[in-house]
């Protein structure tokens, strides 16, 4: 059996083990949305659907609520070192030198449609759903650290301590990279992500998921009537993840 042979079926794997995941109870969350933004339980992940997120940097405050749902969602603690402290999602400032003006935006995996992290990646743990949900497959994840190189974004965090109490929906590993699945098995159970939810529980409604594909979905309806811009847009990696008001 050749190494690709193996990648491939473990890719199989990781995604239908997503799906099968999907039906444990998650608590549900307050929805500013329509569920029917996210993947019906009982469809397969297809290229017909590419789910992304919009973020509107004008409503964005300087909270934490976005970074907290994340890290309590998968489990995420902080190792006492805030340096090499997992980070799926995190807040960063962006200040226009010219006007001094300051805007707070949640920084997290892009999901690019040409992810780098997956082009570097030697074993192929690092890969790309057919949704555009970029994942990284920790059965075959060497810690090799390129794919956090390649990322211009910064977007991915290596687990350098044991791992306890972990989270059922959201497996992770010693020696391993990992980052942003989009809330992957909330995806596939037909639900938003985790700081989408809070987002809007907080009645901060900074933002937006959903089919990129769809004409009528929510996100798609907001970026064809307001626009919206790619960080590193230059790069061409088309992400999945917009800002708007930076």
């Amino acid at each position: 059996m050749t190494d690709k042979t193996i990648n491939t079926s473990r890719r199989s794997f990781v995604e239908k083990t997503a799906v099968a995941t999907a039906g444990i109870s998650i608590m549900p969350g307050v929805f500013l949305h329509t569920v029917a933004q996210a993947k019906p339980a009982d469809q397969p992940v297809s290229d017909k659907n590419r789910w992304g997120l919009l973020i509107d940097t004008n409503k964005c405050q300087d909270c934490s609520v976005c970074v907290d749902a994340c890290n309590e969602e998968h489990g995420i603690k902080s190792n006492g070192r805030p340096a090499t402290d997992p980070q799926w999602i995190r807040k960063v400032k962006l200040r226009d030198k010219a006007t001094g003006h300051t805007v707070s935006l949640p920084m997290l995996c892009q999901h690019c449609e040409h992810p780098p992290c997956v082009d570097v990646c030697p074993t192929g743990a690092s890969f790309k759903r057919a949704d555009g949900i970029v994942l990284v497959d920790r059965h075959i994840c060497i810690g090799c650290r390129y794919c956090m190189m390649a990322c211009p974004y910064k977007a991915r965090s290596f687990v350098h301590e044991d791992i306890t109490d972990q989270k059922v929906n959201a497996p992770r590993g010693k020696g391993t990279v990992e980052s942003c699945t989009l809330c992957v098995v909330r995806v596939d159970n037909g639900k938003q992500p985790a700081c989408v939810e809070a987002c809007n529980a907080e009645s901060k409604n900074a933002m937006i998921f959903g089919d990129l594909k769809d004409p009528n979905s929510a996100i798609s309806q907001e970026l064809k009537a307001r626009g919206a811009t790619q960080i590193r847009a230059d790069l061409a990696l088309n992400t999945g993840v917009r800002y708007r008001g930076i």
